[in-house]
């Protein structure tokens, strides 16, 4: 079906010139952009880093989401300038060259299939808690299945389920927050530990293993942090998106201040921190301690939901930015294939196949795969943001020389916020090297990767001509700050 003109009936589906339908509105969006910043990061990475840091990992996510904020400020000015659903691959490509859309590309492919499969470890840990005699590959691989089918129907069911976890996602942390808050005010026994401020500097003070263990710990809140970028590659498949898009980047702002910054100091306050553990979610431990089993149980179903909602994300978007690459002879031609429902089904089969290889991973080495595949998807996440903010930053000298107009949404404090927001991403990079085990792993891989990468460009290059320069357009006035 060819591209959309003048308004459709009830009865059709709208799409646009890149072949994708316009199926996604304003509720389901707005609720994309909330859930996407709220996963196993959270749910789960939060109780191992609070036991390994203390509670001066409040810190490290507070930093860690005021570069978040400059981020998705820099998204929403891109977005605002060329709803795409290749989202910063086609923005890379115009802003700073070809070989930056490759490169980002699969950098940003590289973090969902690492963290995909994150979080069908996290599957397997939660389920395990309910049936411990069934191997974690075995839940892993049933959660695989019936997301990559639930992916491959339509974009409206995608967006529908995403919708209905997310808001079983941020119900529960309004009402952790409420129940926590509630609990410190108290002074209540939790477990034979009074909650309340004290904790904050009990087992060693607030820096119980030294500011450096804070610093490290930003690789891990940083990819905590991840898929709030996903709300750019929704804005291909969203309606009305000059109108939308703004509400929901702001949204994701702010919530990221109370539900991260927020749950993580409550956590600090409620327990010390040196029991909680990365074998549990730290809000199931909380309730453990509390001594009501049932409510134990109903949060490890509610962090089970997040686990499949990133999944479900990463499925969502690595199909539309390995169509995105495939269109450019960038990616396997198989990769670029889409399906009568619109539907990228060949980018969403293929990072399936890395998710598993993460089933496997979770047959062999179930403790560590956790641990050694989100160092390596915090690298994806960096790459990421950085080709974000660095696209904003030449979208701005565009505009400055007479070349484009720049949307009113736009980054506040250009370019020194950019520049800063560099300077924090490279400061995370360069702190894996001095940590241990799966992010000294990572930091490694490095040049690893670089070479892969440089090769792959290389040969794509090799096979085909170069490819035109994308126009600069003129976007739409959009109202708001």
């Amino acid at each position: 079906m060819g591209s959309s003109t003048g308004t459709p009936r009830n009865d059709q589906v709208e799409v646009d010139s890149e072949g994708y339908s316009k199926a996604l509105g304003n509720r389901q969006v707005q609720m994309i952009a909330i859930g996407g910043a709220i996963g196993v990061g959270l749910f789960l990475g939060a109780g191992g880093r609070l036991h390994d840091t203390g509670p001066a990992l409040v810190l490290s996510y507070a930093l860690c989401g005021a570069a978040a904020f400059f981020v998705m400020r820099a998204l929403g000015e891109l977005v605002l300038y060329r709803p795409t659903s290749g989202s910063f691959v086609t923005y890379a490509r115009e802003f700073i060259g070809p070989w930056a859309g490759f490169t980002s590309g699969w950098m940003y492919w590289l973090n969902w299939a690492m963290t995909g499969i994150a979080e069908i470890t996290a599957v397997g840990i939660y389920v395990h808690r309910w049936l411990p005699d069934v191997p974690q590959w075995v839940t892993a691989l049933i959660a695989l299945v019936a997301l990559l089918t639930i992916n491959l129907v339509s974009v409206k069911l995608f967006g529908e389920l995403e919708f209905w976890f997310s808001v079983i996602k941020v119900t529960a942390i309004i009402v952790f927050l409420f129940v926590g808050v509630g609990l410190v005010l108290t002074s209540a026994n939790i477990g034979g530990h009074t909650a309340g401020v004290a904790n904050l500097t009990a087992d060693g003070g607030f820096f119980p293993h030294g500011v450096g263990v804070t610093l490290i710990a930003l690789q891990a809140v940083i990819f905590a942090y991840s898929a709030i970028e996903l709300v750019g590659i929704a804005a291909g498949e969203t309606k009305s998106p000059e109108k939308v898009l703004p509400k929901a980047i702001n949204g994701v702002i702010y919530r990221i201040g109370i539900f991260y910054v927020g749950s993580v100091l409550l956590l600090a306050m409620l327990l010390p921190s040196l029991l909680y553990s990365s074998d549990a979610s730290p809000f199931v431990t909380v309730f453990s301690a509390l001594g009501i089993p049932w409510v134990a149980d109903v949060m490890n179903a509610i962090v089970l939901t997040a686990a499949l909602s990133s999944c479900n994300s990463g499925l969502y978007s690595t199909g539309r930015v390995l169509r995105s690459l495939a269109d450019k002879r960038e990616a396997p031609k198989f990769a670029g294939k889409m399906s009568k429902q619109h539907v990228p089904y060949g980018g969403i089969l293929f990072t399936s196949v890395i998710y598993l290889a993460g089933v496997g991973l979770n047959y062999f080495v179930p403790k560590e795969a956790f641990d050694i595949v989100t160092a390596i998807a915090s690298l994806g996440v960096v790459a990421t943001w950085a080709t974000l903010v660095f696209c904003q930053m030449r979208l701005r000298k565009a505009a400055l020389r007479g070349e484009l107009e720049r949307p009113s949404y736009r980054m506040p404090g250009a370019p020194y916020t950019g520049w800063l927001t560099l300077g924090f991403l490279a400061l995370v990079v360069v702190m894996m090297g001095f940590a241990g085990g799966a992010e000294r792993i990572a930091f490694y891989s490095i040049p690893g990767i670089a070479v892969v990468i440089f090769i792959g460009w290389k040969l794509v290059k090799s096979r085909r001509p170069e490819a035109p320069e994308i126009t600069l357009r003129q976007p739409a006035p959009v109202s708001g700050d």
